[in-house]
């Protein structure tokens, strides 16, 4: 599971989400309208940035259009323009630092102003260049039912007529939409800028975008910053990690904030009595960008677990309604396109027969034990959001994934992590430093999901700051 969302701050104060799955605590603005992102006939700026202009509602920075090929490949014509923001000291002593938000399907360029400022410490010495990833932001791919069932989340299981109905929207240009396509278009933006390495800083699936493009242009990357990591092999699912780590993230929290209660216990027995392991997995995702230390979840899970379900359900119920996101602040339809063309699921990918992967699915579940899914339930792992997406999502073929042996090239990577994320747990950050001969593991005690710019602490940043100014 990729657990990377928009979050619309809900005005109930009970679940007033943290925004921009990976970034911001607001809402991320939805983009000016205009052509960014428009597929248009094959042009002869390909690869070049034009129409620099001070960014709408953003003047102390400029905006300009990237165009890329729709396919990398060449086989299939047209080209997709893709808005691109910047800081304006062109030639900054150590160059570029392209700043990658998540999802997939987050925008980039409404963020600058709130990136910027967080990255101030060391805008001396970089460029700060942040793009909207191919199908997102005002070329947002549109799924008007799948967006609507699902909002900001990975994890809400969507019908089967919002998945198909998406999948035909975009039609067979979907399979344009995966990582790999968005790697290549970092490597225009490389070109575009003028420079023959970049700096990638990433969160969430952002730092997957990062390791991606590390693999395949080793030759072509400064340093990394990994925020909130993503490991570079993806998600293989159904997904164990999140599941049993919410264990050590509940007693973790617990013990922070003096509860008397065991939640691990407590949410075994309420997933054993309910049968509600994706709702209240959904819910505890989406509460660390509430509340990092989850106050009030280990009284509601224990409430539930002696027979008193009603305070958990409010919490359940709050968080789905805080939940709500345009294409242009989270695009479902890019979500769908890019997750079920990277990762691996229990039928292999999404280059798979429709018709033989329920079967698959089934098979899966039941080779799980109660103890590899503890403190959750089998069920929990095959009813996530983004499995039954793409179970149902139409055959087609898949860019090929770089070796699970290579790893990223030697250069310094900052891999920085909080111990309170569910999102994306530190387990995942572990494996990928295992992958980084070159990395830096940080961990900031009580921090949630998004580092860089939404711990309380200011560890995380500080790291930053020193890493990218190392040297």
């Amino acid at each position: 599971m990729v657990a990377v969302r928009v979050r619309r701050r809900a005005l109930t104060g009970m679940v007033a989400l943290a925004a921009a799955g990976v970034l911001t605590a607001g809402a991320a603005p939805a983009p000016a309208a205009g052509p960014a992102g428009a597929r248009d006939a094959a042009s002869p700026h390909a690869g070049r940035l034009t129409g620099a202009a001070p960014c709408p509602g953003q003047e102390s920075f400029t905006c300009a259009t990237l165009k890329v090929p729709l396919d990398h490949a060449g086989r299939t014509p047209g080209t997709l323009a893709l808005s691109v923001a910047m800081t304006g000291n062109t030639h900054a002593p150590k160059g570029d630092l392209v700043f990658l938000t998540g999802g997939p399907g987050q925008p980039g360029v409404p963020f600058m102003t709130k990136l910027a400022g967080k990255l101030a410490p060391v805008l001396g010495q970089y460029r700060m260049v942040m793009i909207d990833q191919r199908g997102t932001g005002a070329g947002a791919l549109q799924c008007p039912e799948l967006q609507a069932e699902m909002g900001s989340s990975d994890l809400t299981p969507p019908t089967p007529k919002a998945v198909t109905d998406c999948a035909a929207a975009i039609g067979p240009d979907r399979r344009f939409y995966s990582t790999a396509a968005t790697v290549g278009d970092l490597d225009l933006l490389r070109q575009a800028l003028g420079a023959r390495r970049i700096s990638l800083d990433g969160v969430s699936y952002g730092t997957f975008v990062a390791e991606r493009y590390a693999l395949a242009h080793p030759d072509r990357v400064n340093r990394l910053v990994l925020d909130s990591v993503v490991p570079q092999q993806g998600d293989d699912l159904p997904d164990l990690t999140t599941l049993t780590a919410t264990a050590r993230v509940l007693r973790g929290a617990c013990a922070a904030t003096g509860c008397a209660t065991d939640p691990a216990r407590d949410l075994a027995q309420v997933v054993r009595t309910y049968r509600n392991g994706p709702a209240v997995l959904d819910m505890l995702t989406t509460y660390e960008f509430v509340d990092a230390d989850y106050r009030g979840i280990p009284e509601a899970l224990h409430l539930a677990a002696a027979g008193r379900p009603q305070t958990l359900q409010g919490y359940i119920d709050g968080t789905r309604q805080g939940s709500g996101a345009t294409a242009e602040q989270l695009s479902q339809g890019l979500h769908a396109s890019a997750l079920c063309a990277d990762w691996r699921y229990p039928w292999g990918t999404s280059d798979t027969p429709v018709a033989g992967r329920a079967a698959a699915l089934e098979r899966a579940r039941r080779h799980l034990t109660a103890g590899s899914t503890w403190p959750f339930d089998p069920a929990t792992a095959t009813g996530q959001g983004t499995m039954l997406t793409c179970l149902d999502w139409p055959r087609e073929p898949v860019p090929p994934a770089p070796s699970r042996r290579q790893k990223l090239p030697r250069v310094p990577v900052l891999l920085l992590g909080g111990d309170r994320d569910l999102s994306t747990p530190l387990e995942w950050l572990r494996q990928e430093a295992r992958m980084a001969p070159l990395g830096q593991v940080v961990i900031v005690p009580g921090a949630a999901h998004s580092v860089q710019s939404r711990a309380t602490s200011d560890a995380g940043r500080q790291a930053v700051y020193a890493f990218l100014l190392r040297g």
